[in-house]
C-alpha cells in the first residue's frame, strides 16, 4: 500500500509538472529580448524572416521579394542591411530592457511615476529609431532599383503581403 501511494504521488507530481516544462523549454530566454520580441520590429537584418540577405531575397523587405536584381545590386542590398543590423539590434534590447523595467516598476510597491515616465520615454525613443533607420534604409534600397524595378517594387506594395510560400 505504501509503494502504491508513492507511486500515484509520482505519477501526479510528473503530470502536473510537464505544463511547466513545457513552458520552459518555450520562453523567451531572461537575458534578452526574444528573437521576434515585439510586432512592428524587424525580423532578421532586413525586414522578413530568414538568417538575411542572400540570394533569392530571404531577409530582405519584401517589395523586394520576386524582383530580378543584378549581382551588383544584391551586393549593395547586403551590405546596406547588414551595415544596420548592429544598431537596430542595439535599439531593440535597449527597447526590450525599458518595457521590462517598465513593467516591473508597475507591479513594484515602490512605483514612480518620474522613473516609469522616463522608462517609457527611453523605450518611445529607441522605437524612433528602429523606424527612422528602416524609413532610411527603405529609401537607399529603392534608391539602388532601376525605374523598372521600382515600378515592380511600387507593385508588390499595393498587391500587399501575398502567401508566404508560393505553391
Amino acid at each position: 500500500m505504501k509503494y502504491l501511494s508513492i507511486a500515484l504521488s509520482l505519477v501526479l507530481l510528473s503530470a502536473c509538472s510537464m505544463p511547466l516544462l513545457a513552458l520552459a523549454q518555450h520562453g523567451p530566454a531572461l537575458d534578452g529580448p526574444p528573437p521576434h520580441a515585439m510586432e512592428g520590429l524587424p525580423r532578421g537584418p532586413g525586414f522578413g524572416p530568414g538568417p538575411g540577405p542572400g540570394p533569392g531575397g530571404q531577409g530582405w523587405p519584401p517589395y523586394l521579394h520576386g524582383i530580378e536584381l543584378s549581382e551588383g545590386q544584391q551586393d549593395k542590398v547586403f551590405a546596406a542591411t547588414y551595415t544596420q543590423a548592429p544598431l537596430l539590434r542595439e535599439q531593440q534590447k535597449i527597447a526590450y530592457k525599458a518595457h521590462a523595467q517598465l513593467r516591473e516598476l508597475a507591479s513594484s510597491s515602490a512605483y514612480d511615476d518620474a522613473r516609469a515616465s522616463a522608462l517609457a520615454n527611453t523605450a518611445a525613443q529607441a522605437m524612433a529609431t528602429i523606424s527612422l533607420q528602416q524609413a532610411r534604409l527603405e529609401q537607399q534600397l529603392l534608391a539602388l532599383l532601376t525605374p523598372q524595378q521600382r515600378k515592380q517594387a511600387q507593385q508588390q506594395r499595393e498587391d500587399g503581403p501575398g502567401p508566404r510560400h508560393p505553391q
